[in-house]
């Protein structure tokens, strides 16, 4: 008996998207950035295909009380280069959560996602919003615990 690996096509992974909600809230960021990772990926379902976008759409709400551990919030730097020499900036994890508390878990869920073409289109299916109101209630979204 010949066995077949099965092998989702686009099509398949379109039809079966759902919307879930992670609620940062007291939860560490690195956890939260797997479980949102792995969810966007779609690396929970038994259809997993690794060169397929099948994973569901995430929105992440309360992004301003996200948890860091030990001295992260005063010491981890975000940095970025302007493109200009001697354009690198840097920017503390206590002012970016002052100004763009989104921006804390989206560059933690692009770090843990693959390196290739397919993350571009995996990042648009991710909803990062600092408060505890999102505009996807049409949806029907489902909650998910976001550490487990």
């Amino acid at each position: 008996m010949k066995k077949t690996t099965f092998l989702m096509t686009k099509e398949q992974g379109l039809a079966e998207r759902r919307w879930l909600v992670l609620d940062a809230d007291g939860v560490v960021l690195g956890r939260l950035a797997t479980r949102a990772a792995n969810l966007l990926r779609g690396k929970g379902k038994p259809s997993f295909t690794p060169h397929v976008d099948c994973g569901d759409f995430v929105v992440v709400i309360n992004a301003a009380k996200v948890k860091l551990t030990g001295k992260k919030e005063s010491e981890k730097l975000y940095h970025h280069h302007t493109g200009f020499p001697g354009g690198i900036r840097s920017v503390r994890a206590e002012d970016m959560r002052a100004r763009h508390p989104e921006r804390l878990i989206e560059r933690a869920v692009i770090g843990m996602l693959p390196k290739n073409r397919l993350s571009k289109a995996l990042l648009t299916k991710l909803k990062v919003y600092s408060g505890s109101e999102h505009p996807h209630q049409a949806q029907k979204p489902e909650t998910l615990a976001a550490n487990g």
